[in-house]
């Protein structure tokens, strides 16, 4: 038997977006809320002198922008 993998692709949401998508493309990648992902990500750059808005804007050059408008 030959076992396909479906491979999941991290894109930047269409739908679930504040400011970039960077934080609903995470939730929906790992099929979580997207608020909790925010609150997470909003902790983390607080603990790291905010270095989340470096990595989030990196993050919104580099992660494409999901081809299906309706996610």
């Amino acid at each position: 038997h030959a076992t396909f993998m479906v491979s999941k692709k991290l894109y930047l949401s269409n739908k679930d977006k504040k400011i970039a998508g960077f934080c609903g493309g995470i939730a929906q990648y790992f099929d979580i809320d997207s608020t909790l992902i925010r609150l997470l990500y909003a902790v983390l750059t607080l603990a790291s002198f905010g270095f989340g808005i470096i990595f989030y804007l990196i993050a919104w050059i580099l992660v494409p922008r999901n081809p299906d408008k309706n996610k």
